[in-house]
């Protein structure tokens, strides 16, 4: 199993450890970093950024947003990066919700979301094997384009730049059990949201068709302290945001995830109480069970025999949301 380290996107404005963080892991041996973006700082920008001040460790988007860029664009986005770093990019993509996509983007949310991402994935991989002008019929992402608000006018394009691999690394971010089998046939890896080790037979079924070197690269928090309680604390938090603000009471697909893992009526609480605008209380409703399960929180013996969790699934790069370069150390010695 790999480490990879994820920073995930800013908060109200870049994070000046970053570049530490991504040094020190390189200096680990840690195979990747990845970055995120929601509604505010952009996945690709500080990747380029990392990338120029490392020189080995891989480099991913976990995840870059599909309602934020026609496939075309991220595809540009992608074989630039790979370029520049060397052949080290590797592309993460997420789909988000209705909330975000519409909210924030303006786009209608898909009516079919497996079907959006499949033709976004397909016009991405012809941009990237450059065999001749793109071209689909899809649904939602034809090309050229022919809606009857268009001008018919357009052509179908080749790249003008000859992209370094063909078979850059595509993975996307998937949570339910139709989207994670379609991911197993079409992408080269799949991008976890929450994982519990203790559930990893959830999986089974959805994953069945993933050939050999897929990739199932999780994010959990990992942080190195003496008060299990309170090292949960950001765990919690951040699944409070997520259960409670990531989507509407009526379709929010982190809790749907919570609740397929055993806590439905913990999750419904949780998005209760923070809808109705008590984020503190949310934040504590989240079970200490479940904040604990799918992260590594603790002193470093505890650390240790969790660990042997993880690696005793399908998991093949577990990426690390770590607060501090000790952490990451530790992780590093205890995986060796």
């Amino acid at each position: 199993m790999r480490l990879g380290v994820a920073l995930g996107y800013w908060g109200r404005g870049p994070d000046p450890a970053h570049i530490e963080l991504a040094r020190a892991a390189e200096e680990l041996g840690y195979h990747s970093v990845w970055t995120a973006e929601s509604w505010g700082s952009d996945a690709f920008t500080p990747l380029t950024w990392i990338a120029a001040r490392t020189s080995r460790i891989r480099l991913g988007t976990a995840v870059a947003q599909m309602a934020a860029r026609s496939p075309t664009t991220t595809a540009m986005h992608a074989l630039t990066l790979d370029h520049l770093s060397g052949g080290r990019m590797m592309l993460g993509l997420g789909l988000s919700g209705p909330q975000v996509v519409e909210g924030w983007y303006g786009r209608p949310f898909p009516s079919s979301p497996l079907t959006a991402t499949r033709e976004y994935v397909d016009v991405i991989r012809q941009v990237l094997r450059r065999e001749g002008p793109v071209e689909s019929d899809g649904r939602f992402h034809p090309h050229p384009y022919r809606g009857e608000d268009g001008t018919g006018l357009g052509k179908p394009l080749k790249p003008i730049t000859h992209p370094l691999r063909a078979d850059l690394p595509i993975l996307l971010g998937a949570e339910g059990p139709k989207n994670i089998a379609q991911t197993a046939r079409i992408a080269d890896g799949w991008l976890p949201l929450y994982w519990s080790p203790q559930r990893a037979d959830l999986y089974e079924a959805p994953l069945a068709e993933a050939r050999d070197g897929f990739m199932v690269a999780p994010m959990a928090r990992a942080t190195v302290c003496d008060d299990v309680a309170e090292g949960l604390l950001p765990v919690k938090a951040m699944l409070g945001f997520y259960i409670g603000g990531m989507g509407h009471a009526a379709r929010n697909f982190h809790a749907d995830l919570m609740a397929r893992m055993g806590y439905e009526e913990e999750a419904r609480q949780v998005q209760d109480l923070f809808l109705a605008g008590h984020r503190d209380k949310a934040i504590h409703a989240v079970p200490d069970a479940f904040a604990d399960e799918i992260s590594l929180v603790g002193p470093r013996e505890r650390i240790a025999e969790r660990l042997d969790l993880w690696r005793k699934g399908p998991v093949t790069d577990l990426l690390l949301l770590s607060p501090d370069p000790h952490t990451l150390r530790v992780l590093a010695e205890l995986n060796s």
